[in-house]
């Protein structure tokens, strides 16, 4: 019998199930997208129950596809969005309002409360994080605060709070009949409430956010047996024992175990992290420092993190808001109907603008339009902004490490994307690589549930996995470069001090 690992990838558009055989490849996967819920401007919701209920559904589709049973399943991996914040009544298992995704901003009011004694770093030498709208502690205090009852029942102990891999876990291990409430350091570093150093909730940030230690998950190692799945699942009896938030788990995925290894993923948003290896280097750049990875009892390795809030989902923008694709994927043909941006660009500062700049103000804009410029030129634009963005982040990155970037990993959906990729590598001058297998975000997860349990011996082993499927060089003229990047400049300071009091 032929032994796999499955991973669960609960991300912001859809949940899968994936299978991975030993040497990391593809066996099956089943995947259900999830409604994406804007109450507001500014808002995004899911809801909680459709999250569960499709990953179930598609834990069904990845066996049923590769023909196979529980019986194979060594073990189960978990990967996630990570900031996503799900609060529940450990009684019912009923959530008491729709989770909030991390692209959600309504929580600036009490940011800017937070901020008012310490300012935006108030808390930033404990946690590695900025106060910002971005990160799970200000959303789980807008449930409590607007939530009827809700404060009450936190009090009284009867909530819980967790990312959506505490969420899947609890449900999956059997929510009220005996499920298992944790996190893994890499998701709890994103909360704001996490001791970088003693990798322990900071009870004196949980006074100040008036949030109950009650609520929150145990706090555990990124590969290690958490629990074993409930019995009236189809994966009764095997274990859970991987979690990784998203991006950690696709630089796991992605082999970059050691200090100066880096990749960026391409997905709803970016996110480029860089390992810094078992040193917590504090960003003078407007970076995050996060954890990158805890295996069971060994050493927290850390990392340097630039999120941007969006750069795929600009893409779905123009699909689904301005209808000039009906596809993602056409984007490319689109924008390979001109030449060159024609002196368009696009800034998708939807959220505000997230790493390096972090300005919550800043909003969408489209600049340098002429009645030359067409949809084709506008497309041009949104895929530079996913690669404008980037430079940015690799620029603030090097200046934090001091050790600069010789070759960019990348994975994610957009890095399928052929003219993308190739526009990455010249504006930043470095080559980029996508490997064979570009779903590392679910393999992270499995590597992690893998080693817990044997099905891998080493970080080496894994290392031998990685393949390389196709690389990039730079090829743009170092002059026509330095153009570019100054006309995107121009376009970002375009785009901040436009949100006022009365703003909607």
């Amino acid at each position: 019998m032929t032994d796999y690992i499955l991973a669960i990838d609960q991300g912001t558009t859809s949940t899968r199930a994936i299978v991975f055989d030993h040497s990391g490849s593809i066996v099956s996967t089943g995947q259900l997208e999830h409604e994406q819920i804007f109450p507001k401007a500014g808002w995004v919701e899911h809801n909680p129950k459709e999250i569960w209920d499709n990953t179930r559904e598609v834990i069904g589709q990845a066996l049923s596809k590769a023909n196979i049973t529980r019986h194979n399943i060594k073990a189960v991996g978990i990967t996630n969005q990570r900031e996503t914040a799900v609060v529940w009544d450990k009684n019912t298992g009923e959530p008491v309002y729709n989770a909030i995704v991390w692209q959600d901003t309504r929580t600036q009011e009490i940011v800017d409360r937070l901020s008012a004694d310490g300012g935006g770093d108030r808390f930033k030498d404990v946690v590695g994080l900025p106060l910002s709208t971005y990160f799970a502690g200000t959303k789980i205090v807008w449930i409590l605060e607007n939530v009827e009852g809700a404060r009450e029942r936190a009090e009284a102990g009867d909530l819980l709070f967790g990312t959506t891999d505490s969420w899947v876990t609890w449900n999956l291990t059997g929510g009220v009949d005996g499920g298992v409430h944790i996190t893994d350091v890499t998701n709890a570093s994103r909360t704001l409430f996490l001791n970088l150093e003693t990798l322990e909730w900071d009870d004196d940030i949980l006074a100040v956010f008036n949030v109950p230690r009650s609520m929150l998950p145990e706090v555990k190692s990124s590969s290690e047996v958490y629990g074993l799945v409930h019995d009236s699942s189809l994966l009764r009896e095997v274990p859970v024992a991987g979690i990784l938030g998203d991006q950690q788990a696709a630089t796991f995925g992605q082999a970059a175990f050691d200090k100066g290894e880096a990749k960026n993923t391409y997905g709803t948003g970016n996110f480029l992290i860089f390992n810094t290896g078992t040193d917590i280097v504090k960003s003078e750049n407007g970076l995050l420092t996060t954890i990158g990875y805890k295996l069971g009892d060994g050493e927290t390795h850390y990392a340097l993190e630039g999120s941007i809030a969006v750069t795929g989902s600009l893409i779905q923008w123009l699909r689904d808001n301005l209808g000039i694709i009906s596809s993602a994927p056409e984007v490319e043909a689109l924008a390979d109907t001109v030449d060159d941006n024609g002196g368009a660009y696009f800034v998708p500062a939807f959220s505000g603008l997230f790493a390096p700049h972090w300005r919550s103000d800043a909003r969408g804009a489209l600049v340098g339009l002429t009645r030359y410029v067409n949809k084709g030129h506008i497309a041009r634009a949104a895929i530079e902004a996913i690669a404008f963005q980037t430079r940015e982040v690799l620029d603030a990155v090097n200046a934090d490490s001091g050790v600069p970037l010789t070759e960019l990993k990348v994975d994610g959906g957009a890095s399928a994307n052929d003219r993308l990729m190739q526009f990455q590598a010249d504006i930043l001058d470095v080559p980029v690589v996508r490997p064979v297998v570009a779903e590392t975000t679910a393999l992270g997860a499995a590597y992690a549930a893998g080693l817990a349990v044997g099905f891998w011996s080493t970080l080496d082993e894994l290392r031998a996995n990685w393949q390389e499927d196709k690389r990039w060089t730079p090829s743009m003229d170092d002059a026509e470069r330095e153009r570019l990047l100054r006309n995107w400049k121009k376009a970002v300071t375009k785009t901040l001090d436009w949100v006022d009091e009365d703003t909607q």
